[in-house]
């Protein structure tokens, strides 16, 4: 099946305008805007944890006194792994919240009460940068030599 048959296509739903059904609607909003900050703070925790790790152990096998490592490589590995991991998180949240903002835009538009489009918050700018930042910290982990 396609997915406008799975939907129903639009206008499937008796939509009301009126005070209950237009609040309803920002608050379903508004939980979607919670959901995606915290995908976001997940997907900051990943990338920032994974960085860490990979300076951490880089600084730490570098002092005096401190043995060689075993499995050396490990710790910029299991770096990469949290770096990619959370811009992966970053990516499919995005897809997520951009698709359910477009589902709710063609179905509810008269509880929207808003201009021609939907609205994209600050936050879904935020989650852009947070990408962009973790591919360059992934790339920047990925090309320093060991």
């Amino acid at each position: 099946m396609a997915e406008s048959e799975l939907a129903g296509g639009a206008g499937r739903y008796e939509v009301t305008p009126n005070v209950g059904n237009h609040f309803a609607f920002i608050r379903t909003r508004l939980a979607l805007e919670r959901t995606m900050m915290a995908w976001v703070r997940t997907a900051v925790a990943l990338i920032g944890f994974g960085f860490t790790i990979v300076q951490f152990f880089e600084r730490f096998g570098g002092m005096e006194g401190v043995a060689a490592a075993a499995q050396p490589v490990l710790p910029r590995y299991i770096g990469l792994g949290l770096i990619g991991t959370g811009v992966v998180v970053l990516s499919i949240s995005a897809w997520q919240y951009h698709r359910m903002v477009r589902y709710m835009w063609n179905e509810f538009r008269l509880l929207a009460a808003t201009g021609l489009r939907p609205v994209h918050t600050p936050t879904y700018a935020v989650m852009v940068v947070m990408m962009l930042i973790g591919v360059f910290a992934f790339v920047s982990v990925l090309t320093r030599a060991l």
